[in-house]
C-alpha cells in the first residue's frame, strides 16, 4: 500500500496552467468541429425535405412559384383566401428546406419574416403556425446574421408561447427553432433563457412525448448549457440539471449523446459547476456510458468525465469511486484517435492527483497502455500520454515512478525529446529528470542503472544535443540532467550496479535514509 500524500498537488497540475492548456485545447477542438458538417453535436440544425426545387403549387386560378420569395410575399399581402396564404407559407418553407442553397437571404430581403412571425399567433390555424414556425426554424439555422433577423422580428417570445401548444407538431417545431437561436452563441442563449424558456421546456420531458421530440428537447437543452464567454448562469444550470439527468435514463443514443454534451459543457468550467453535476447524482450513469458501444455517446460522456477530474482531488475521487478506470484500457486502444486522446488527457489529470489516485491508475493496469500510446499513437494523443507520465513522475513515490522504468517507459519518453514543439520537449525533460531523481532517492546503484537504461534508449544523445537548443529553458534543463547524473563514476559505483531480473530492479539491502522495494 502506498502512503497517501498529505499535500494536494491538484492546484499545481490541474487548476492552474495545465488545466488552462487543456481547456484551450478543447476550445480549439470545438472551433474546428463548428466547421465540420459531420460534428455529432451541431450548434444548429435545419430541417431538410427532398422537394422538387422548381415545383409549382396551384390553387384554383392562383399560382405560387416556389423559387421567388418576392412573389410569395405579394400573394400573402394581397390574398384574403386562407388556403392560398397557407400554400404560400408552405412554399416558402419548402424553399428553405432545400438541402442545397436555400434562399434564406432572399426570404429576408423580400420582407417575409414579419409575416411569418405574425402567423405564429394564429392559434386557430395550427397548420399555418406549424409551417411558419418551420420556415423560421430554418432561417435561424443559418448564419449569425440570419438568426439575428429572426430574433429582431420578435419571434422568440412567440416560440416560447408555442411550447405550451396542445398541438405536438407545433410545440416540437418551436423547440427546434429555439434550439437554433440558443445555438448561435452566448448572447442569444442568454436572451432565450431570459425570455423564460426553461419552465415550459422542462415540462416537456415526460413519457408522453415521442423519442424524436425528446431528441430535439435534449439538443436544445444542450445548447442552453453551451458556450463559455460568458457561461450560463448557475440558476440556469440548477433549473436544467434535473431534466438532463432524467433524460439520461432513456436508451436512445441521440438523446444520450446530447444530454452528455450538455453535462460536458457544464463541467467545462470552475469547480462549483463541476460540483453541481456531482451533487446531481448523475456521475454513476456518466461512468457507465464510457462503456457504450456508440461513439456518439462515448465521446461526450468521456469529455464530461474528463472535465470532472480537472477539479479537486475530492471531485476526481468521486469519478474513481464509481469504477471509471475499468473502461480506460479499451478507451486508450479505441479505433477513434480522438477518443484515445481524450482518454489519455483524462488520465493525465488523474496522475496529477494524490499518490493514492496514481496508485489507482497503476492497480487498474493502465500504465502499459499509457506507455504504449506514448510510443505508437498519433502525435496529439502522444502529447497527452506524455503529460500522464510526467505528472506521475512529479507526484508519485519512488516506487511508483520506477515502475514506469520497469515497464520500459524510457525509449518512448526519450523519443519525445526529438519533436519540434518546445513545450513537449520541456515536459519530456521534466519527466526524465523526475525519474532520475526518484532513482537517486533509492540508491546510487539504482540511479546509475537508470542512467544506463536512458543512454541505451538514445536519451543521453538527445539530451546532449538539446544543450545547443535555442530555447533557454530546454538548454538549462538538459544541462542540469547531464550535470547531475552523468558525471564520472568511480569503479566501486560501477561494480555495485543492481542486476535486472525479469525486467525488475534487484536492490541490495537498504541503507539508512534510503527507500527499498
Amino acid at each position: 500500500m502506498v502512503a497517501e500524500d498529505t499535500t494536494s498537488r491538484s492546484q499545481l497540475f490541474k487548476n492552474s496552467s495545465r488545466a488552462d492548456d487543456n481547456r484551450r485545447n478543447r476550445q480549439d477542438m470545438v472551433s474546428k468541429l463548428r466547421k465540420d458538417k459531420r460534428n455529432e453535436q451541431m450548434l444548429k440544425r435545419r430541417q431538410v425535405v427532398e422537394e422538387d426545387e422548381n415545383k409549382v403549387e396551384e390553387q384554383g386560378e392562383n399560382t405560387v412559384v416556389t423559387v421567388d420569395p418576392a412573389q410569395i410575399k405579394s400573394v400573402i399581402d394581397t390574398s384574403t383566401d386562407v388556403e392560398v396564404i397557407f400554400k404560400a407559407v408552405q412554399n416558402c418553407r419548402k424553399m428553405l428546406s432545400r438541402e442545397h442553397n436555400p434562399p434564406i437571404d432572399g426570404v429576408i430581403d423580400a420582407g417575409l419574416l414579419p409575416k411569418l412571425v405574425q402567423f405564429l399567433l394564429c392559434d386557430n390555424n395550427p397548420t399555418l403556425q406549424f409551417e411558419a414556425c418551420w420556415a423560421l426554424t430554418n432561417i435561424a439555422s443559418g448564419t449569425n446574421k440570419h438568426t439575428r433577423a429572426v430574433v429582431e422580428c420578435g419571434a422568440v417570445p412567440h416560440f416560447i408561447k408555442l411550447l405550451s401548444s396542445s398541438h405536438m407538431n407545433v410545440c416540437e417545431q418551436a423547440v427546434w427553432a429555439l434550439g437554433n437561436v440558443a445555438g448561435d452563441g452566448a448572447t442569444y442563449r442568454d436572451f432565450v433563457t431570459n425570455c423564460s424558456i426553461i419552465p415550459p421546456l422542462v415540462k416537456l420531458v415526460n413519457p408522453e412525448v415521442s423519442m424524436g421530440f425528446l431528441r430535439n428537447i435534449s439538443w436544445t437543452m444542450s445548447n442552453l448549457c453551451r458556450n463559455k464567454d460568458p457561461p450560463p448562469t448557475m440558476e440556469t444550470i440548477d433549473a436544467l440539471l434535473p431534466s438532463i439527468c432524467k433524460i439520461l435514463t432513456y436508451g436512445d443514443k441521440h438523446v444520450l449523446s446530447d444530454a452528455c454534451w450538455a453535462l460536458s459543457y457544464v463541467t467545462d468550467g470552475d469547480n462549483k459547476r463541476i460540483q453541481k453535476v456531482l451533487d446531481s447524482g448523475i456521475v454513476p450513469k456518466l461512468v457507465e456510458l464510457l462503456g457504450h458501444n456508440e461513439v456518439l455517446v462515448v465521446t461526450p460522456s468521456l469529455r464530461a468525465v474528463g472535465n470532472i477530474v480537472t477539479g479537486t482531488d475530492e471531485q476526481t475521487q468521486a469519478v474513481l469511486g464509481q469504477g471509471a478506470l475499468k473502461h480506460f484500457d479499451k478507451l486508450l486502444w479505441h479505433k477513434k484517435n480522438n477518443i484515445q486522446k481524450e482518454a489519455a488527457w483524462t488520465l493525465s489529470n488523474i496522475t496529477a492527483g494524490t499518490t493514492l489516485q496514481i496508485q489507482s491508475v497503476m492497480d487498474a493496469g493502465l500504465l502499459p497502455y499509457i506507455i504504449d500510446v506514448l510510443g505508437r499513437s498519433d502525435y496529439k494523443t502522444q502529447k497527452e500520454a506524455l503529460w500522464a507520465v510526467t505528472n506521475l513522475t512529479s507526484g508519485g513515490t519512488p516506487q511508483q515512478i520506477l515502475q514506469l522504468v520497469e515497464l520500459k517507459v524510457l525509449p518512448p519518453l526519450a523519443s519525445m525529446l526529438t519533436v519540434q514543439d518546445a513545450k513537449v520537449v520541456t515536459v519530456a525533460l521534466d519527466g526524465i529528470h523526475n525519474i532520475l531523481n526518484a532513482a537517486a532517492k533509492v540508491s546510487e546503484q539504482v540511479v546509475s542503472r537508470v542512467a544506463v537504461l536512458l543512454e541505451e534508449s538514445s536519451g543521453l544523445d538527445y539530451i546532449e544535443k538539446l544543450q545547443e537548443h535555442e530555447n533557454e529553458r530546454i538548454y538549462l534543463k538538459s544541462a542540469k540532467i547531464i550535470e547531475d547524473f552523468y558525471k564520472e563514476e568511480d569503479e566501486a559505483t560501477q561494480q555495485n550496479q543492481p542486476e535486472v531480473a525479469n525486467g525488475q530492479f534487484q536492490f541490495a539491502a537498504p541503507t539508512p535514509g534510503k527507500i527499498a522495494f
